[in-house]
């Protein structure tokens, strides 16, 4: 048992335990919320440049399940209050500890993960140093900033995924840091998926004359990305195109709207969003920092909103044959209630409306 620090940019320490890769690191420190889930979490590219804390105190007891992945592993360390070392379940392929070494990502266990969230509360989401001592002076870490990561973490050559169904339609999916469940849930609905870079201008995507375009989730600022919401701008109204998470937030950017940045973010399975054209609510999966100023999109109209704050959730865009939503219809991991809104896809991809 080795001693280590997460130290936070306004000074605070905290005494903890190292587990995983004996490595420094800076990033962004986030909570999340979910009791279960953290194989999803860990490989959720959409955690780029952060330090995750889970507020769920035990992490690990059924191990690492590579068939759960979502993606590669981003994230700069891991914090959790008490990691299992002995895992229990069938398809158990390792434990955290050999997870987070194998990748070279700190890991820090042992600290008042509650009291940490209470403080993020409070403040906001800050900086943050996982470290062996305790530095002197944490002023470098006001420094840090999440930048450049939709580059870092998308694909670099496109590839093609087979339909599992007859439906015939052909996607494109704009891989911004895409989970791999959004392009099963296409796919078992009998899409022929093909996934592009970030980088892929939209004279490529149209040449290829797909049914539908799709916007994946990816970390980091929105606003950052002008290329890609450049090329949004060529797509809307071209084919049908249906964004999740960072593609709703792209896709906003791109109809003259404004994204800004959440105190502390949405990030958990267990999120409430209020459909405002019914009368549902759905507890739905989400992992987000920024929203989108809903009604600074004219050409669009709020569809869904968090029943807690009250923040832009969802947008329809009728003359564009357009949708978004802030959250994670394919929920891995998480709630399923929302997966419907791939059916809905389908649908305007065979001549519906919003």
């Amino acid at each position: 048992m080795k001693k280590g620090y997460l130290v936070l940019a306004d000074g605070q320490a905290f005494q903890g335990f190292r587990f995983g890769a004996e490595a420094g690191a800076v990033g962004e420190l986030v909570f999340t919320t979910g009791m279960c889930g953290y194989v999803e979490t860990l490989t959720d590219p959409s955690y780029a440049g952060q330090i995750v804390m889970q507020t769920y105190p035990l992490i690990g007891n059924y191990g690492v399940i590579p068939e759960d992945f979502e993606g590669d592993c981003h994230v700069k360390g891991y914090v959790v209050r008490e990691p299992c070392g002995h895992p229990s379940n069938f398809r158990c392929g390792g434990d955290l500890d050999g997870f987070l070494k194998e990748r070279n990502i700190p890991g820090l266990y042992g600290v008042d993960t509650r009291q940490l969230t209470r403080i993020i509360r409070e403040s906001g989401v800050m900086n943050a140093m996982i470290c062996g001592e305790a530095p002197a002076d944490p002023a470098p870490l006001r420094s840090y900033a999440v930048a450049g990561v939709v580059e870092a973490v998308t694909r670099r050559e496109p590839a093609v995924l087979p339909a599992e169904g007859e439906t015939g339609f052909r996607v494109a999916l704009l891989d911004y840091g895409a989970k791999r469940n959004i392009s099963q849930e296409l796919r078992k609905r009998g899409c022929e998926v093909t996934i592009f870079p970030a980088s892929t201008p939209a004279k490529t995507i149209l040449a290829m004359e797909p049914d539908g375009v799709m916007l994946s989730n990816g970390p980091g600022d929105p606003a950052e990305n002008v290329f890609q919401i450049e090329q949004i701008q060529k797509l809307l109204g071209k084919v049908p195109l249906f964004g999740i998470c960072l593609g709703h937030q792209l896709a906003a950017l791109a109809a003259g709207g404004r994204t800004y940045k959440l105190k502390y973010g949405h990030r958990g399975g267990n999120q409430p969003v209020r459909d405002l054209n019914g009368v549902r609510t759905y507890i739905t999966s989400q992992n987000h920092g920024y929203a989108v100023d809903g009604d600074s999109v004219k050409a669009g109209r709020v569809s869904f909103a968090n029943a807690n704050d009250g923040t832009c959730e969802g947008l329809d865009y009728p003359g564009l044959r357009a949708f978004t939503v802030q959250f994670h219809p394919e929920a891995r991991g998480g709630p399923q209630d929302t997966a419907f809104l791939f059916d809905r896809f389908v649908e305007l991809m065979k001549g519906g409306d919003l």
